[in-house]
């Protein structure tokens, strides 16, 4: 609790709780890198999950992933500053909890792609492993699942 009660002290996140327009812009720019994230990473994952066929795999893997790391990024440093306003309330939050593990295990999901050959021999050939597409539908869905767990945050 100590550590939450500095962070909740600290001057960005008193200026954030004194000035409604900072938060707002914060708030906004959090939307926007989540539509970034999901709307780069949902693409994908359609594609690599067998959809959309005739889009050439091995031509936007690459800057769709980037760009869903770009949206990610920006989504959790948004959030931390948005989290610091009132992490004592979060922390207690049921909803933000379960976000916060859906991420983990998206990044979890994420890492065991990109480690993986399945990964690399995409990009090389173009042919996508079996375990690619299964990974790829369970992103989608968890994706999905953490932008509804932190939209639900606001309700309890």
């Amino acid at each position: 609790m100590d550590v939450l009660e500095w962070l909740a002290a600290t001057a960005p996140a008193v200026a954030l709780r004194r000035s409604a327009t900072l938060y707002m812009f914060v708030n906004a720019a959090h939307i926007l890198a989540i539509g970034l994230l999901v709307g780069a990473i949902l693409p994908l994952d359609l594609r690599l999950a067998g959809f959309f066929r005739k889009v050439p795999v091995e031509a936007v893997a690459p800057f769709l992933s980037r760009s869903a790391g770009v949206g990610l990024i920006l989504a959790i440093a948004t959030g931390f500053c948005l989290f610091s306003v009132r992490p004592l309330e979060y922390a207690a939050n049921p909803a933000f909890l379960a976000k916060l593990c859906l991420i983990g295990l998206g990044l979890l999901n994420l890492l065991a792609v990109h480690v993986g050959r399945g990964w690399k021999g995409l990009l090389a050939t173009g042919l996508i492993h079996p375990g690619l597409r299964f990974s790829a539908a369970l992103s989608a869905a968890i994706w999905i699942a953490a932008v509804l767990a932190g939209r639900w945050i606001g309700f309890l």
